[in-house]
Protein backbone atom coordinates (compact mmCIF):
# COMPACT_ATOMS: atom_id res chain seq x y z
CA UNK A 1 0.00 0.00 0.00
CA UNK A 2 1.50 3.30 -1.01
CA UNK A 3 1.73 6.39 1.17
CA UNK A 4 -1.13 8.23 -0.51
CA UNK A 5 -3.59 5.54 0.54
CA UNK A 6 -2.54 5.94 4.17
CA UNK A 7 -2.97 9.70 3.87
CA UNK A 8 -6.42 9.18 2.34
CA UNK A 9 -7.49 6.92 5.20
CA UNK A 10 -6.17 9.35 7.80
CA UNK A 11 -7.93 12.29 6.15
CA UNK A 12 -11.21 10.40 5.88
CA UNK A 13 -11.27 9.64 9.59
CA UNK A 14 -9.93 13.07 10.54
CA UNK A 15 -12.51 15.06 8.54
CA UNK A 16 -15.36 12.85 9.68
CA UNK A 17 -14.43 13.21 13.33
CA UNK A 18 -13.92 16.97 13.00
CA UNK A 19 -17.20 17.48 11.16
CA UNK A 20 -19.05 15.32 13.65
CA UNK A 21 -17.66 17.25 16.60
CA UNK A 22 -18.64 20.59 15.06
CA UNK A 23 -22.13 19.35 14.17
CA UNK A 24 -22.72 17.90 17.63
CA UNK A 25 -21.62 21.16 19.23
CA UNK A 26 -23.96 23.20 17.04
CA UNK A 27 -26.87 20.82 17.69
CA UNK A 28 -26.29 20.89 21.44
CA UNK A 29 -26.03 24.68 21.45
CA UNK A 30 -29.35 24.93 19.60
CA UNK A 31 -31.01 22.53 22.01
CA UNK A 32 -29.73 24.41 25.04
CA UNK A 33 -30.96 27.69 23.55
CA UNK A 34 -34.35 26.11 22.92
CA UNK A 35 -34.58 24.77 26.46
CA UNK A 36 -33.58 28.18 27.84
CA UNK A 37 -36.38 29.85 25.87
CA UNK A 38 -39.04 27.23 26.59
CA UNK A 39 -38.25 25.15 29.68
CA UNK A 40 -41.60 23.38 29.47
CA UNK A 41 -40.55 21.81 26.14
CA UNK A 42 -37.29 20.43 27.51
CA UNK A 43 -38.42 16.80 27.28
CA UNK A 44 -39.27 17.01 23.58
CA UNK A 45 -36.12 19.01 22.80
CA UNK A 46 -33.95 16.51 24.69
CA UNK A 47 -35.47 13.60 22.79
CA UNK A 48 -34.89 15.29 19.45
CA UNK A 49 -31.34 16.18 20.46
CA UNK A 50 -30.45 12.62 21.42
CA UNK A 51 -31.87 11.32 18.14
CA UNK A 52 -29.95 13.94 16.13
CA UNK A 53 -26.70 13.19 17.97
CA UNK A 54 -27.15 9.48 17.26
CA UNK A 55 -27.55 10.16 13.53
CA UNK A 56 -24.51 12.44 13.49
CA UNK A 57 -22.43 9.80 15.25
CA UNK A 58 -23.68 7.11 12.85
CA UNK A 59 -22.32 9.11 9.91
CA UNK A 60 -18.94 9.24 11.64
CA UNK A 61 -18.96 5.49 12.16
CA UNK A 62 -19.87 4.92 8.50
CA UNK A 63 -16.89 6.99 7.40
CA UNK A 64 -14.70 5.00 9.77
CA UNK A 65 -15.88 1.76 8.16
CA UNK A 66 -15.20 3.17 4.69
CA UNK A 67 -11.72 4.21 5.83
CA UNK A 68 -11.03 0.69 7.07
CA UNK A 69 -12.22 -0.72 3.76
CA UNK A 70 -9.89 1.67 1.91
CA UNK A 71 -7.05 0.68 4.23
CA UNK A 72 -7.55 -3.03 3.57
CA UNK A 73 -8.40 -2.40 -0.11
CA UNK A 74 -11.68 -4.31 -0.11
Amino acid sequence: MDGLAFIGVALAVCFAAFGSAIAQGIATKGAMDGIARQPEASGDIRTALILALAFIEALTLFSFVIAILLWTKI
